[in-house]
């Protein structure tokens, strides 16, 4: 059992991760479309947001890099910094109001924010259905603030029962601990390490937008990254 990994923001954060995992990403959860006809039946309610449920049933994923190109934003940095502006989620001498107001004025009325904090079913159908393939069969999970963990059956878990383990703070791997992720609080990614060396390619077979991080990437990734 992995416990929850309380990142320092001074510090690179493959220099945080326990000693076993020597590779890590940033996983960027997909903005929502949700089809006409939904928005359409909940046009009187101003404000409202799909549930877990009804964005897998009902919802597409939508890359970063397709709203840079129809919102005006030039990389995966500015799009973070527009997102954790619009929730407050940065001190005012940090916050891109430029930023945020490019993409919130541009954004097209079926499309929704990612899901903040938590990992984006998205991901976690994706991870889910990876997972299985490669023969993995429990996952284990920890949930700091609640005391909690436990074992996971991949074949009897869906996305929406990872959602329900925790609000913010979660921790899942694999058993024989190769593979782990994890939530980032006033986010909208998610942290993924690995013992893997080609994570790259496990990240693309998982359908994932992400960045790599190297020996100076920091929680505050935002503020420099290279985007793959």
């Amino acid at each position: 059992m992995l416990d929850y990994i309380w990142l320092d923001e001074k510090t690179p954060i493959l220099n945080q991760l326990p000693n076993r995992f020597k590779f890590a990403a940033i996983l960027f959860h997909p903005f929502i479309k949700m089809p006409f006809e939904w928005g359409k039946e909940r046009s009187s309610d101003d404000g409202i947001y799909p549930s877990n449920e009804e964005i897998l049933d009902y919802g597409y994923p939508v890359t970063w890099q397709e709203i840079m190109s129809d919102n005006g934003l030039t990389s995966h940095d500015e799009v973070a910094l527009a997102l954790k502006t619009s929730i407050h989620a940065l001190r005012k001498e940090y916050a891109r109001e430029d930023l945020a107001s490019k993409l919130n004025s541009n954004l097209k009325p079926e499309i929704y924010y990612p899901t903040e904090d938590n990992t984006s079913v998205f991901i976690l159908d994706n991870f889910l259905r990876l997972f299985s393939a490669k023969g993995i069969k429990e996952l284990c999970f920890s949930d700091p603030l609640l005391g909690r963990n436990g074992v996971l059956n991949i074949n009897g878990t869906t996305p929406l029962d990872i959602c329900d383990l925790a609000d913010n703070e979660l921790i899942l791997t694999d058993m024989d601990m190769n593979y782990a992720f994890m939530n980032l609080h006033d986010s909208f990614t998610t942290l993924f390490f690995t013992t893997d060396e080609d994570i790259k390619g496990f990240l693309r077979s998982a359908n994932c937008e992400f960045i790599v991080c190297d020996g100076q990437t920091g929680v505050n990734w935002y503020w420099n990254s290279q985007s793959q």
